[in-house]
């Protein structure tokens, strides 16, 4: 088994200041903060460059806004303002479907009467 000799040397306060160097060699830049912005703030940018966002496009533009907002808030289900809309054009077909069968029976008639 080998045997070492270990010295410490111990300063005092005053006597370190002149044998240990305590001036900053070596400067680290600090890690930069992202800026960010308020929510307030987005939607008043948003406010001010909506017509310059493309209404079509897989990123950076508002269909793909309202793809990833409907994601978000899992919307996958028509909201009761579209559904009522719905309802409007399937009943609206309905009576235009009906209109026109009654016309084709009324000419159907009128054809049978003059023969």
């Amino acid at each position: 088994m080998a045997n070492y000799i270990l010295n410490k040397t111990v300063y005092n306060s005053d006597q370190y200041k002149k044998v240990i160097d305590t001036s900053l060699t070596q400067y680290v830049p600090p890690i930069p903060i992202e800026d960010t912005i308020t929510v307030e703030q987005f939607f008043e940018y948003y406010t001010k460059i909506f017509y310059d966002i493309p209404a079509e496009g897989n990123i950076n533009s508002h269909a793909y806004l309202v793809k990833t907002s409907g994601e978000y808030i899992q919307s996958s289900t028509p909201n009761d303002e579209i559904q009522i809309l719905l309802d409007e054009i399937t009943s609206l077909r309905q009576q235009l479907l009906t209109s026109q069968q009654q016309l084709i029976n009324l000419q159907v008639s009128s054809s049978l009467q003059n023969i």
